[in-house]
């Protein structure tokens, strides 16, 4: 079975243009997000699902440097791109991974993944209800099933967010969520990047940890924001797009 992570990935944003390429701690967000799922055991392979749009020729090239696999496919219909990059990479399973989450834990990432294949589940993720913070989503599912949604959406929303379609017909799709600690269960703190206030966040995050442990992880995370709790409201006014599936 080979599975495959992919970061959609693009650069325009309505609140936050760039984001993916922007600086923290001397690498682009999306520098972060590759080397943290690269420290993911049961992932194998890394694409970034970017778009044919030219002002993504930056990721492309960026990709490039990095030596990560890329493959550029339609900017409003992100489900055919996601389907037609893991065609591309020969995916069984597909693990999904936004670009506004340079905080996603490679632990977490795993514990979905190994929820998936250890159960007779459909799609797995860890925000079917919410209980970690905003920004460490993971959903894993198989191609066969990202193709059978691509026949089956004909919403518009559906065809941008990608597992809409599965998470809400749970009558025809078996779901299973990964639920956080205790520990880890925030699932109001935005550790996602979406606006000014969320990149001030987490660049303050990286300033605190990066240096002296790179390797750091959401429990490392939340110990520093619990030493540092001016950090979280920085953000905490800024609005969440909560959907099914993203």
């Amino acid at each position: 079975m080979r599975i495959v992570a992919s970061v959609e990935a693009r650069m325009h944003s309505s609140r936050l243009p760039g984001k993916v390429l922007k600086d923290i701690c001397g690498k682009p967000v999306l520098w972060h997000i590759v080397e943290r799922l690269k420290r993911a055991e049961r992932v194998q392979d890394i694409v970034i699902a970017t778009t044919v749009n030219p002002k993504d020729d930056q990721i492309v090239e960026f990709a490039d440097k990095l030596g990560v696999k890329i493959f550029r496919g339609s900017e409003e219909d992100v489900l055919h791109r996601l389907v037609d990059a893991h065609k591309m990479m020969k995916s069984d399973t597909i693990v999904e991974i936004t670009g506004d989450s340079p905080l996603i834990d490679p632990e977490i990432v795993d514990q979905t993944i190994e929820l998936y294949l250890n159960n007779d589940a459909d799609y797995v993720s860890n925000t079917l209800t919410r209980s970690y913070p905003i920004g460490i989503r993971t959903q894993v599912f198989s191609l066969d099933l990202l193709s059978r949604c691509e026949k089956e959406s004909y919403l518009p929303k559906d065809r941008e967010h990608v597992t809409t379609h599965i998470c809400k017909n749970p009558d025809k799709f078996k779901l299973l969520n990964l639920e956080a600690p205790a520990s880890q269960n925030f699932p109001k703190l935005r550790l996602t990047l979406d606006y000014e206030e969320d990149l001030n966040v987490i660049r303050k995050i990286y300033e605190g940890l990066y240096f002296e442990k790179p390797n750091f992880l959401l429990r490392d995370v939340l110990h520093f924001l619990s030493d540092h709790p001016d950090i979280p409201e920085i953000n905490r006014h800024c609005r969440q797009i909560h959907k099914a599936g993203a």
